[in-house]
């Protein structure tokens, strides 16, 4: 008998300030290390008010992580200092490997009415990797699967493998799914989930139950962190509920983070901040 997951945390995100200015909802960081090893962060910067993220996150460094963007709603203009540069659109999704070092740039642009909407995720590196050569995954929303239930309820499958459908991105460390769920009203969602990873919903519309019991509703803008098991169960009463579903494999190393570099020791923390002050933090060059 599959041992469905219990909650082992609940908690809201909480308001804080990135980048030149922008108006996040932090549903983990810096403080839950290593409680969701292997992410490290996850920041929810939607909004209809251009101040509160019009200002974006000019050039800055990254080393030693993967960040992942999705977008739900407008638009965000990025580039690098390989040359790279594009737009991710409602739907879309960027998966950049920071690896040895990259300087970037993300300025969220609203649609015609002003929204704009979208997550970060920091994903950890493995000791082994986080040298590694800088790279993208550039996903477009028609490139991602979606399963719609019998019961109404839409998966789209952002990285990962379900019912026989792979994500578009492939091939990363820490073995990652992420899925974006809406489970229809009165109906219930059971996803497998492997031993041992860590696993964790992000509510972003509506409200549902999470797990067995059925004693408190959560909703909008609250992250649940689950225990060990081989499934969830996820339900709902008169309304629908979406969230984002996510897990990984733990790295279980030591990890040394400042800012937007993270390391595994102090000493390769400070030849990141060195060599970023002296001119020589990029390591690669795009032919």
């Amino acid at each position: 008998m599959p041992e469905t997951r219990k909650i082992l945390n609940v908690a809201k995100s909480q308001p804080t300030i990135e980048g030149a200015g922008v108006h996040v909802m932090r549903a983990f960081g810096f403080s839950e290390v290593p409680a969701f090893d292997p992410f490290l962060l996850l920041d929810d910067f939607r909004s209809n008010d251009p101040h509160h993220y019009i200002a974006g996150f000019p050039w800055h460094p990254h080393r030693g992580i993967e960040t992942i963007t999705y977008m739900i709603d407008g638009h965000v203009e990025h580039g690098d200092s390989l040359g790279n540069k594009g737009i991710i659109s409602a739907g879309d999704v960027q998966w950049m490997t920071a690896g040895n070092g990259i300087i970037h740039q993300e300025m969220p642009k609203g649609d015609e009415t002003h929204r704009m909407g979208g997550f970060q995720l920091w994903a950890n590196l493995p000791a082994s990797q986080k040298m590694t050569d800088p790279r993208y995954r550039d996903v477009k929303s028609d490139q991602i699967p979606v399963i719609e239930e019998k019961n109404g309820t839409i998966i789209r499958i952002v990285c990962g493998k379900l019912a026989g459908n792979q994500g578009p991105v492939e091939d990363i460390s820490i073995d990652p799914q992420y899925i974006d769920v809406t489970v229809s009203p009165q109906s219930e969602f059971v996803h497998r989930t492997l031993r041992g990873h860590t696993v964790l919903a992000y509510v972003i519309e509506g409200t549902g139950f999470f797990g067995m019991r059925r004693d408190a509703k959560i909703g909008n803008e609250t992250l649940v962190l689950f225990e060990d098991g081989d499934r969830i169960i996820v339900s709902t009463e008169n309304d629908p509920v979406r969230f984002l579903l996510i897990s990984g494999r733990p790295l279980n190393e030591p990890v040394a983070w400042q800012g937007p570099i993270v390391m595994n020791t102090q000493a390769e923390l400070q030849l990141a901040f060195e060599e970023y002050r002296q001119g020589r933090f990029i390591k690669h060059v795009r032919n």
